[in-house]
């Protein structure tokens, strides 16, 4: 299974080693990512395995979410079902 993680925020050094970092500890592939600095505005988008993660997925979505907020940005977490039902026609 896979989910998508979304980061956009203030561009900081950093921020790829933090989520990168996060999603390690948790045990969370990171098996595509793309990023981007408009101006000063860091996006983020990453593709993660989450099969082996050590918590539970919703426990996982809070952890990153309040990496975000701990670090002035905003994470989602979003499984790939859901992902891909709402980007369904």
């Amino acid at each position: 299974m896979k989910a998508v993680i979304t980061v956009t925020g203030r561009d900081v050094v950093g921020i790829i080693a933090k989520v990168s970092a996060a999603c390690a500890e948790h045990h969370a592939n990171i098996i595509d990512i793309s990023q981007s600095v408009l101006s000063e505005y860091f996006a983020m988008i990453m593709v993660v395995e989450i099969d082996q993660i050590a918590i539970d997925f919703t426990q996982f979505v809070d952890k990153m979410e309040q990496l975000g907020r701990d670090n002035g940005l905003v994470i989602h977490t979003m499984h790939e079902d859901v992902f891909n039902v709402m980007h369904h026609i």
